[in-house]
């Protein structure tokens, strides 16, 4: 796989990745909200009557960035291994 080929596949599995733990809940003990997302918290709702949901871009971006990054490798250690083979 070409590189360009790879790394648009990482972005795109790195959204992929980060919107899917938007379905994971991270919250800690004793928080007045319940948090979204992992390895950082980008998604929040209040737990108070008629809660409004919070998006903090920047988290939202740090996890798309590390499941970039994971991809990434993960993909470039699989064309290292298979055109070794060839």
């Amino acid at each position: 796989m070409k590189m360009a080929v790879t790394v648009i596949v990482s972005i795109v599995l790195g959204i992929i990745i980060t919107l899917a733990t938007g379905a994971i809940n991270t919250t800690p003990k004793l928080v007045g909200a319940t948090w979204y997302g992992w390895p950082a918290a980008w998604y929040t709702v209040p737990v108070v009557p008629n809660p409004v949901w919070n998006l903090n871009y920047v988290n939202l971006l740090i996890d798309i960035i590390v499941w970039f990054v994971i991809v990434l490798v993960i993909l470039s250690i699989i064309n290292f291994a298979t055109k070794k083979k060839k």
